[in-house]
């Protein structure tokens, strides 16, 4: 393995020096598994993130990781991390788009079994015909599964949120599998100025036994993923115990809350917080909507911007304050269903102060002059 100092995960965040780097965000993915002390990563390629996990095959070779290997399919995949994960160890892999669906069934499994997993979500078309060009759709079936969602709008978010998300994910009150969803190729495809910490320093290895569930190792006595018979049964019992479990998965979301706060620094941030009308967006639409934003200003209109960084949990409270003062909402997105929209409908008071759109599709962009424009008419 490569020399590396161990440092607490403030002094890797936010103290140590960075030196800036032009690089992909495929790029930005490997380079934050080159600290992560990541113990296995499994990969199986899929535009847009094959490339990443190819980076991490390289660092794997260098030393950085101690195991790496392909899978046979994306849910042998992610049933391979889970199984790594149970048996406790730091694991991370990556998916998106079509890749997403075929391993749904073991995302809220992960969550279900409290499994710590890091995993990038490097999002694109899934439906037909087919489209390998950025749509973040996956992303409204993944927000019920009980994972921890967070959103990168850059390379450099991207780096920063899959490095805090490990330490988020193993904390104890906590412990859930976290999604960093980064938008395909608008991220991971381009070059940007990217802040990374030196490469001798990495975080504190995971620690299992400091977990809610038992590690299935040789050194703990054999447990099971489902401890007790009863949940086979159909009974009373049984359905209380399934119950009160999803209920404990929703609680450990809540209780990540905190941690969110603390490494993302916000689950939202906010330019113009008292202006009439908003824009809230996340991902690279915050980009799009930035530029269009500054140039609505200086056109004399009373406009702000809300970026949102973390889906799960999410801002309820921060949606809900900014929005009682707001007239207008605009929620512009890169999928057909605007599940944005409806997360942010449901936090707000006042759901007629909410503009769903605009919204493009199917691997187009948006230029910042089409949220110009919404923004106009409702400045109007």
């Amino acid at each position: 393995m490569v020399n590396q100092r161990v440092v607490t995960p403030e002094h890797l965040f936010f103290e140590a020096q960075r030196e800036k780097q032009f690089i992909t965000g495929s790029e930005a993915v490997r380079e934050a598994i080159r600290r992560a002390n990541v113990d296995l990563a499994v990969s199986y390629p899929i535009t847009p993130q094959s490339e990443s996990m190819h980076l991490v095959g390289d660092i794997y070779a260098e030393g950085y990781l101690k195991e790496y290997f392909r899978g046979e399919s994306e849910l042998a995949v992610m049933a391979e991390v889970a199984g790594a994960s149970m048996g406790g160890v730091r694991v991370f892999t990556a998916t998106g788009g079509p890749g997403t669906l075929r391993a749904f069934e073991m995302f809220p499994a992960w969550a279900g079994a409290r499994l710590p997993i890091v995993c990038a979500f490097l999002t694109r078309g899934v439906n037909s015909p087919l489209s390998i060009q950025p749509d973040t759709i996956e992303m409204a079936f993944m927000l019920d599964t009980g994972i921890l969602m967070f959103h990168a709008e850059s390379a450099q978010d991207l780096y920063d949120m899959i490095l805090k998300a490990f330490v988020i994910a193993e904390r104890p009150d906590v412990h859930l599998p976290v999604g960093v969803f980064a938008d395909g190729f608008f991220v991971t495809h381009t070059r940007e100025q990217v802040a990374v910490a030196p490469a001798d320093l990495k975080l504190p290895p995971y620690d299992p036994y400091a977990a809610p569930v038992p590690a299935m190792d040789m050194e703990s006595a054999p447990v099971r993923q489902m401890r007790d018979p009863f949940v086979m049964k159909s009974n009373f019992i049984s359905y209380a115990a399934h119950a009160s479990w999803q209920q404990e998965i929703l609680a450990a979301q809540e209780r990540a809350r905190k941690y969110v706060h603390r490494y993302l620094e916000g689950l939202v941030e906010v330019e113009h917080p008292e202006a009439a009308v908003l824009v809230m967006a996340s991902g690279t639409m915050v980009s799009q909507s930035r530029e269009a934003v500054a140039v609505a200003r200086q056109q004399g209109l009373d406009i702000g911007l809300v970026k949102i960084k973390s889906l799960r949990p999410f801002p309820r409270e921060e949606i809900k304050t900014l929005a009682r003062q707001a007239r207008t909402i605009i929620v512009p997105e890169y999928n057909r269903v605007g599940w944005l929209c409806r997360e942010i409908k449901a936090a707000v008071e006042d759901t007629t102060k909410v503009v769903g759109g605009p919204r493009v599709f199917g691997g187009m962009t948006m230029p910042p002059e089409v949220v110009l424009d919404q923004i106009r008419r409702c400045c109007a």
